[in-house]
C-alpha cells in the first residue's frame, strides 16, 4: 500500500510540475469517458459526504435510507465511488436492480478505495474532470457531513447555481446540527460583509428529513425538463431521457 501511495504522489507531482502533452491526453480521456458513459443516463442524484464515515454512524444509515427511497422512485445514484457516505449511497441504490449505482472514482495516495456496491464504475485521473461528471448529469445534489472534499463540492455546487451555470438543480444539505456552525459563519461573515446576498443562503436546503428530500427531488423533475426545453436543449439525449422517465411515471 505504501509503495502505491508513493507512486501516486510522484505521478501527481510530475503532472503538476510539467507541461507534458500526455497530461492533456489524459485530461481529454477523462472527459470523453464521462460523456460517453453518462450522457444518456437519465434522472440521477449525486451524493457527497465523508469517505471516513463508519458503517455504524447515523449518517451512513441515513444515506442508505435516502438512496434506497430514490432508487425505488427510479433515480440513478451517483457518488465518488469510495467508502463512507459514498458507499452507503451506492449500497442503497444497488438494492434496486432497475437503476444504476454509479461510482466515479479517483486514484488517491490516501483513503480512496472503490466500494463494492456500484453497477457502473469509472476511474478518473484528475479531480476537476471527476467533479464535472459528478454534477453535470444530476438534477439534485445531496450533501452529507464530510471534510474538505465535501465542503469543496458543496461550495462549488452553490457557486454553479448562484452564477446560473446550472439551473433547476436543487442542493440538499443533510445534518442541521453538523452544519449549523458553517451556516452561522456564512450569515455572520459572508452575508454581513456583503460578500453574498442573504437570498443566496436559500440556494441550499438544510434539513434532517430524508422523506422531504425524496419528495422534493421527485417534484423537481418537471422543473428540470421545463428549463432544458426553454434553453433549447430539448434535442439532447439527457432531455429525452428525463422526458421518457417522466412520461413513464405518469403512465404508472
Amino acid at each position: 500500500m505504501k509503495n502505491k501511495r508513493d507512486d501516486l504522489t510522484k505521478r501527481y507531482t510530475k503532472d503538476i510540475k510539467s507541461a507534458d502533452v500526455w497530461s492533456v491526453f489524459r485530461i481529454l480521456a477523462d472527459f470523453t469517458k464521462g460523456f460517453d458513459e453518462l450522457g444518456d443516463l437519465g434522472p440521477s442524484v449525486t451524493f457527497f459526504g465523508s469517505a471516513r464515515t463508519d458503517k455504524d454512524d447515523f449518517y451512513y444509515k441515513e444515506s442508505i435510507k435516502l438512496s434506497t427511497k430514490l432508487a425505488k422512485k427510479g433515480f440513478n445514484i451517483i457518488t465518488g465511488g469510495g467508502p463512507g457516505i459514498m458507499e452507503a449511497a451506492n449500497k442503497g441504490a444497488k438494492s434496486n436492480e432497475n437503476i444504476e449505482s454509479i461510482g466515479l472514482n479517483i486514484d488517491l495516495p490516501l483513503e480512496q478505495v472503490a466500494n463494492p456496491y456500484t453497477t457502473k464504475e469509472l476511474s478518473f485521473d484528475y479531480f476537476f474532470s471527476r467533479k464535472v461528471m459528478l454534477v453535470k448529469y444530476s438534477m439534485a445534489y445531496v450533501i452529507f457531513p464530510g471534510g474538505f472534499g465535501t465542503l469543496d463540492e458543496l461550495f462549488e455546487a452553490l457557486t454553479l447555481v448562484q452564477t446560473r451555470k446550472v439551473t433547476g438543480v436543487k442542493i440538499f444539505v443533510i445534518g442541521t446540527e453538523f452544519y449549523k456552525p458553517l451556516l452561522d459563519f456564512i450569515e455572520s461573515r459572508l452575508v454581513a460583509n456583503g460578500m453574498i446576498d442573504k437570498e443566496d443562503i436559500d440556494l441550499m436546503i438544510v434539513t434532517d428529513d430524508i422523506e422531504f428530500v425524496a419528495r422534493e427531488i421527485e417534484k423537481s423533475l418537471i422543473d428540470q425538463i421545463r428549463f432544458l426545453k426553454e434553453v433549447g436543449l430539448d434535442n439532447t439525449k439527457y432531455y429525452q431521457s428525463l422526458l421518457e422517465f417522466f412520461e413513464d411515471k405518469l403512465l404508472k
